[in-house]
């Protein structure tokens, strides 16, 4: 049967400690499809470009749920967001009001956070508006709106890999909603929109490099991300040009 869902929004350890492969949780309650939710949560939702987290939820009897995904959810009642742990079918589920230790699939997270982050770097040596991205395991993509162009993979490839190596710390900022709008070359994705509405809007800082409003997951240095390679680049439409990258050290294809 389902529980009426609690009105206070998910505590994202995530957030501000993108290294927290676990925390100690109570399960606040289920909602009607069986998705639990937590109280505070190490569990990225699905959003930005980027896909939730997948892991395990464990009591303290030695039960346990495997989860396939997290994504963002409301309150019933209109409050503040909740982040919602769904499990992989056919897992029993657990009792609001466990406690349990959340558990990310720390290998799978640090390989999208070190994709996010390259992601970033690449926005920052193709400069033109993006217009959509996407963060896979050991992967990723971003396209560019760009009338002609003359972009090479291996010109690309090299200058990645140069700010790869240049050991840029990556940091996050806080700005207010009117801050952002104040600032509006801040926003480089044209599909994908800020993640504002709260009051003040996360931005993510590589030093020197590239400054723009995300609530993903990063490395905190670009030099965590290894070498890459740039393995396509397709014509999306007439001024759409779609960017592909990925990881050396994964076995991800293009």
């Amino acid at each position: 049967m389902a529980r009426q869902v609690s009105a206070s929004a998910t505590q994202a350890v995530f957030s501000d400690n993108a290294y927290a492969s676990n925390c100690q949780a109570i399960i606040v309650a289920l909602n009607d499809l069986g998705g639990i939710i937590l109280d505070r949560t190490v569990f990225f939702p699905t959003g930005g470009g980027q896909p939730g987290d997948s892991g395990v939820l464990r009591s303290n009897d030695g039960h346990s749920v495997e989860i396939a995904t997290a994504v963002k959810g409301r309150s019933e009642d209109g409050g503040p967001d909740i982040i919602v742990h769904v499990p992989v079918e056919g897992q029993t589920a657990l009792e609001p009001g466990t406690a349990v230790t959340a558990q990310i699939d720390w290998e799978r997270r640090y390989r999208l956070m070190r994709v996010h982050t390259c992601l970033h770097l690449l926005s920052a040596v193709i400069n033109y508006p993006v217009t959509g991205g996407q963060v896979s395991d050991g992967k990723g993509r971003l396209d560019f709106a760009i009338p002609e162009s003359n972009l090479d993979k291996d010109a690309l490839t090299e200058r990645l890999n140069d700010l790869i190596a240049g050991d840029h710390p990556v940091a996050q900022d806080w700005i207010t909603d009117a801050e952002l709008d104040a600032q509006p070359d801040l926003v480089k994705t044209m599909s994908v929109k800020p993640p504002s509405g709260t009051g003040q809007v996360r931005l993510i800082r590589i030093e020197g490099q590239d400054l723009q409003p995300c609530g993903g997951t990063h490395v905190a240095n670009t030099s965590e991300i290894g070498p890459v390679t740039v393995t396509k680049i397709e014509n999306k439409g007439k001024q759409n040009r779609r960017v592909v990258i990925i990881l050396n050290d994964t076995n991800s294809t293009d």
